[in-house]
């Protein structure tokens, strides 16, 4: 599923034109589309109070498309106008000859009084057209709504397309864009509905088909992950395997402080499928963490300080690395003199006998701290930072990264030759040649330590079984939000541990397999 600026989507509305979809038939398929999402939403609209708020442009001609359609169904349906609609429009006649009563723009009274009683009001003001500051009448208007939802907080509030006053690219918002519970995005997701602090507002977010043809926007790089995506990217399991099939991670993680760090990497790679996990971690650390890994294989590394690894460990490692299809390096491995020395030694000396590369935590502190590191690891590489590590690695602010999450990944990927995996609410994950795919996935629950180093074990274990970067750093993203969606489910998205994903992964397996295509 293609996500789109607001230019994009104008210009696949313009070529639906071209093909025989004018915009009259466009409204009419999404404002019936958005009827049935909320009615579905709500587990039906008969005898619901529904106000719409209806906007002067094509937004609220949606708007007032779906608000005939909950009048015929049996609710009981206001419309809000700040400003008239022509009488010749073909949608606003067919509200007025079902009797369906409307509020004009300085009648706050008769507004209050609706909002007194709502079931649910929908936001149609404005979508992806609006990207000026809401001001008077609208801003008013969005206003009071809030103010009522605080004296009445039974109603729902739910947009149509966007919540009026997020800017559909850059997910910025103006002070009176309401909080939704469910946003009815039309034909394709927009990039500003996954972009902070605009996300926040969505709530619920379902995507409406309006009958525009799929192969309209296939010129367009960015998409999200969906369930069928995720499927197709799974690799094959033969019945006539061997551990050998499934391919060989080798992890190189752990420190005195961060043991957990490289038993939850390596136990997620074994659960996503890889056939065999090899460990290589401080020899001291090696007898904790072979009592937790009785599947994993051990090389234990020589130390500078107990729990250290020495800067000479790599050599270690020298016959090791080529019996591996992917290394994954950097978890909890912390950054002590010797460790550095290490990494980069290891990166820059022997990882290019390796087929496969997942950097994550302090493999890339440590990377970020040589100039032009990419130049020195020219093969593409999955890394996976969160943003204080994406800023270290980019020399960006954070903020600067935060405020354009798709275009920080875009320009670095290519910049770095490598597949990137920008962490946190709706990770973004760009390839070199430009595509991004975005999850569409963010619990509070993944906010807590190592979960990040499942996410890493995850796709190292899927790039073992063949799965190529890009498709392995997505498919990753995506086990890893479902697992916690299920532990949530569960538990609670409070006090979630990164170790309750690890026996959920396999049934997300089970369960994506099992999957029938849309």
């Amino acid at each position: 599923m293609k996500v789109v600026t607001a230019d994009q989507m104008r210009e696949i509305e313009q070529r639906a034109a071209e093909i025989g979809l004018p915009s009259p038939i466009l409204m009419d398929n999404a404002g019936l589309a958005v009827a049935h999402k909320v009615k579905q939403w709500m587990g039906g609209v008969v005898g619901c109070r529904i106000l719409i708020l209806t906007g002067p442009g094509n937004n609220g001609g949606d708007g007032l498309v779906a608000a005939r359609h909950f009048h015929d169904w049996g609710a009981k349906v206001y419309l809000y106008l700040p400003k008239p609609r022509p009488d010749t429009d073909p949608n606003y006649q067919q509200t007025q000859s079902r009797g369906i009563p409307t509020v004009f723009d300085r009648q706050m009274y008769s507004l209050d009084t609706i909002l007194s009683t709502a079931d649910v009001v929908i936001d149609a003001f404005f979508g992806t057209g609006k990207m000026r500051p809401l001001q008077g009448d609208y801003s008013e208007v969005l206003n009071r709504v809030r103010e009522a939802r605080q004296s009445n907080p039974a109603f729902k509030i739910a947009a149509l397309d966007i919540p009026s006053g997020l800017n559909p690219d850059t997910g910025e918002i103006d002070p009176s864009c309401l909080s939704c519970e469910l946003t009815v995005t039309l034909a394709h997701p927009k990039i500003g509905l996954f972009a902070p602090p605009g996300a926040a507002k969505v709530g619920k977010l379902v995507i409406a088909d309006i009958g525009i043809p799929p192969a309209l926007s296939d010129d367009i790089a960015t998409e999200i992950i969906t369930p069928d995506d995720a499927r197709a990217m799974l690799p094959e399991r033969p019945s006539q395997a061997n551990k050998g099939t499934f391919g060989k991670v080798l992890v190189v993680a752990g420190s005195m402080n961060y043991v957990g760090a490289a038993y939850l990497a390596c136990t997620a790679a074994a659960r996503v499928g890889a056939g065999l996990v090899t460990l290589a971690t401080a020899r001291s650390l090696h007898p904790i963490l072979a009592a937790k890994l009785t599947e994993a294989t051990h090389i234990p590394l020589p130390e500078s300080e107990s729990g250290i690894i020495s800067s000479e460990a790599w050599q270690s490692l020298t016959d090791s690395v080529a019996n591996y299809d992917v290394i994954l390096l950097g978890c909890g491995l912390g950054q002590a003199t010797e460790t550095a020395e290490f990494v980069k030694s290891t990166l820059f000396k022997l990882c290019a006998k390796s087929e496969g590369l997942v950097l994550d935590a302090d493999g890339l502190n440590i990377l970020s701290g040589e100039s032009k590191w990419w130049q020195k690891l020219p093969q593409d590489a999955v890394l996976t930072p969160h943003p204080g590590e994406m800023s270290r690695l980019s020399g960006m602010s954070i903020d600067d990264i935060q405020s354009d999450r798709l275009g920080a990944a875009r320009q670095m990927a290519a910049l770095w030759n490598k597949t990137v995996v920008l962490k946190g609410a709706y990770t973004v994950i760009a390839a070199p040649d430009g595509r991004i795919r975005v999850s569409t996935a963010a619990n509070p629950g993944l906010a807590s330590a190592g979960t990040g180093d499942v996410l890493a074990g995850t796709i190292a274990g899927l790039m073992a079984q063949g799965v190529g970067l890009f498709d392995a750093a997505s498919l990753g993203v995506f086990l890893h939000a479902e697992a916690a969606e299920k532990v949530t489910a569960e538990l609670g998205d409070i006090g979630m541990l990164a170790s309750d994903l690890l026996p959920v992964l396999p049934t997300v397996l089970r369960d994506l397999k099992k999957r029938k295509p849309l």
